[in-house]
């Protein structure tokens, strides 16, 4: 495991290819000034900063358990940007996400991932579905799996469903110590039977110094707001994720009783 303070690059969007209508957020591939091709996830679209934020801490922490991730980047939008758009409702998104946004490399030729074609192994399933339980990420589903085959290699993707207390600051730390029931739909929790051992492995890797880290990433004009300054809010994030890590049993146990009950 590398200590090496995680950090992200910042690139300017020089050029809009075609929105991905997959889902409510309208995310779009982009070009950059870097010359590279990527999936841009907008500040004014539906969660708004709340997804990237999710986006960025979730990403960032399966990344520093060792799943593959693409680079994650912010992405600077000019208030130009949109003005040739013909599509009213991307050049209102556009207009409302002139600022930092987020974006990840577009992995050009990927497959979606499909549990039927690729079976994984008990290790890589249980692997995952414990940082999904970790995260509280909903969206790992069959109908929508998050995981593209890339090279023969698969590679998380889409986490800006993820932490979703943070739609509602007042009951955190209830919300820190919750099983996540919705475990019962993830699409990899049939082959997910080493659950302990990853837990023990995943815990020793997330030190509350590597969890700081990560948030830390997170930038002040995506978490000011009215109610809590930056600072409060950062740590709420590192309280959170802490806070859940040392009661994973309880989210474990949920995914083992998921497993029994679908099985």
């Amino acid at each position: 495991m590398s200590n090496t303070i995680p950090s992200l690059r910042t690139v300017n969007v020089t050029r809009y290819v075609t929105p991905l209508r997959e889902g409510g957020s309208l995310p779009a591939i982009a070009e950059a000034d870097d010359n590279f091709l990527y999936v841009l996830k907008f500040r004014g679209a539906g969660q708004g900063k709340k997804a990237l934020i999710a986006e960025l801490i979730g990403g960032e922490l399966a990344r520093a358990l060792g799943f593959k991730i693409p680079e994650i980047v912010f992405a600077n939008l000019d208030s130009a940007f949109g003005r040739t758009e013909p599509d009213e409702e991307i050049q209102d998104l556009l207009k409302a996400s002139v600022g930092l946004n987020l974006a990840v490399h577009y992995l050009s030729g990927a497959i979606t991932f499909d549990a039927v074609v690729t079976q994984l192994p008990p290790l890589l399933s249980s692997q995952i579905v414990w940082l999904d339980c970790l995260i509280t990420n909903v969206d790992r589903t069959p109908r929508n799996t998050n995981m593209l085959m890339w090279y023969k290699e698969l590679w998380l993707i889409d986490h800006g469903a993820a932490l979703y207390f943070h739609h509602s600051w007042d009951n955190w730390q209830e919300q820190a110590l919750r099983p996540f029931v919705q475990v019962k739909d993830h699409v990899l929790l049939p082959w997910a039977s080493e659950l302990d051992t990853v837990d023990a492995a995943f815990k020793a890797i997330l030190t509350k110094e590597k969890i700081t880290d990560i948030v830390n990433l997170v930038p002040d004009e995506w978490l000011e707001d009215e109610s809590l300054t930056a600072a409060e809010k950062r740590e709420v994030y590192i309280q959170f994720l802490t806070t859940r890590l040392a009661a994973s049993s309880t989210f474990i146990e949920e995914a083992k009783h998921a497993r029994e009950s679908r099985f």
